[in-house]
């Protein structure tokens, strides 16, 4: 029977990042992963190959209708759907064959098959052909992850009513792709095709898009995605999905009970997702889950059985890969005796659409919720020189900064470099700046970040440069 301190099951951005810490730390360490890549959802079916189909959408977006304005004339050019594809796979590939390296790199020993447990300290790795092996292991971390959900009434066929795993290996670009779910995973991969041609129906219960941030943001996105050609119906309740042959039909009631009846070739589930624990054997050591099916831990991520942890999307909280990753180091320090810690409400959110949405802290309505004395700074990405220059006017900065103290309590923008720039809100929100703080860094000129300067001048003292 092989021997551990520490195995983890799953090797997404939790378990691997997990297993690395742990190694550093010197433990002895092995990982469990069913599929014969590395890396779980995020690399394989999520985060990275979603991001190399909207970078190569968005390249075909820019030749269609935006080099001209730059002076560069092309002939029309013709999406290969089938080579994006296979740019996706060959980006996935390299990235999980990088995971394997650090896996060898670091002598982390990697079991292919499904982990279970046979009690609180041995784990049994079922391989493919059906054999197995029992490990012995002192602690345990679950980091199982997460899959698609549906909705009861819908049978999800993988061919014409399909989830985001399906959506990201389409062998044809959809003529009208209806989305069920206005969150980030269904306007991400909504303007993947709307961008190469299909026509694009979001359906939400709700009454706006990505309802979980800032309603400012919605807003916006909402006006920019319906004028790049995405339609939308919200307050909308879906009743039922059915197909005929390549058709699928989508009967829905709007917020005042009317019918609505939509017709595509492709249906996109995307209502979010669920803890994935299928063939863990929790009860046979004891571990308990939440009424929601997720493994339930304390704040120091910790189970019920003092020796098994569990993080990433199969615990509470935000379903993200940088979360889960921030907690695999966590638990690991934590076996160690250090003393680490996640302020979970700097963990930020991004949408990766054009222009992308990214935020950090309390939203307005929260602020408002809890009765939270509040001033807000706003400045339009259109004032920008650089925004301008490159044509991304669309979009806004907003700083929420605590009405006495001016400590600045959320950060929410949308437009260019969104992504990227948001990690400048979470390192000064880490360190408490105030806005006028921010508003009293030098920014480089001309830069997209120089939108954060503004902001934070605004809601300073309503004294922004360029507005």
């Amino acid at each position: 029977m092989s021997q551990f301190d520490v195995t983890v099951i799953g090797s997404g951005p939790g378990g691997y990042v997990a297993a690395i810490r742990c190694a550093q730390l010197g433990f002895k360490t092995a990982i469990i992963e069913k599929y014969p890549t590395m890396g779980g959802t995020c690399l394989n079916v999520g985060c990275i190959p979603s991001k190399a189909l909207l970078d190569s959408s968005e390249h075909f977006e820019n030749a269609a209708h935006q080099f001209a304005n730059h002076g560069i004339i092309i002939n029309e050019p013709v999406a290969d759907i089938s080579r994006m594809i296979a740019r996706k796979d060959e980006v996935v590939e390299q990235t999980t064959k990088g995971i394997q390296f650090l896996m060898d790199k670091n002598k982390i020993t990697v079991f292919e098959g499904v982990g279970s447990f046979e009690s609180a300290t041995q784990i049994k790795v079922t391989k493919n052909d059906g054999s197995s092996e029992i490990l012995e292991s002192k602690y345990t971390i679950i980091a199982t992850g997460s899959k698609p959900s549906s909705l009861p009434f819908i049978t999800v066929d993988k061919e014409r009513i399909i989830t985001s795993t399906e959506a990201l290996k389409l062998k044809e670009i959809p003529k009208h792709m209806i989305v069920i779910g206005g969150g980030v995973i269904g306007l991400e991969l909504g303007s993947v095709y709307k961008r190469l041609g299909a026509e694009v129906t979001v359906v939400e219960f709700m009454d706006k898009i990505i309802p979980t941030m800032d309603g400012a943001l919605s807003k916006e996105l909402n006006k920019v995605l319906r004028k790049q050609g995405m339609r939308f119906n919200l307050s909308t309740g879906v009743q039922s999905v059915e197909r005929n042959g390549d058709t699928v039909k989508v009967t829905a009631k709007d917020k005042k009970g009317a019918e609505v009846v939509l017709e595509g070739d492709y249906v996109l589930v995307s209502v979010g997702r669920r803890p994935y624990t299928d063939g863990l054997a929790l009860e046979k050591a004891g571990v308990e889950l939440d009424e929601r099916g997720r493994v339930k831990t304390n704040d120091h991520l910790q189970t019920n059985v003092s020796n098994i942890y569990a993080i990433g999307d199969v615990v509470a909280g935000a379903m993200l890969a940088h979360k889960a990753s921030e907690e695999g180091v966590m638990v690991a320090e934590q076996l160690a005796g250090q003393k680490p810690h996640i302020n979970y409400n700097l963990i930020p959110g991004v949408v990766y659409t054009w222009p992308e949405v990214a935020a950090v802290g309390k939203t307005e309505e929260q602020l408002k919720e809890e009765g939270v004395a509040y001033k807000a700074g706003n400045f339009p990405m259109r004032a920008l020189g650089r925004s301008r220059a490159s044509g991304d006017v669309d979009g806004f900065i907003k700083i929420l900064a605590d009405e006495k103290t001016d400590e600045v309590l959320g950060v929410h923008m949308i437009g260019a470099r969104a992504a990227d720039m948001i990690a400048a809100a979470v390192t000064a929100m880490e360190f408490r700046a105030s806005a006028e703080d921010i508003a009293r860094m030098s920014h480089a000129h001309p830069t997209f970040a120089e939108a954060i300067k503004e902001a934070a001048l605004d809601a300073t003292a309503k004294i922004a440069i360029h507005m």
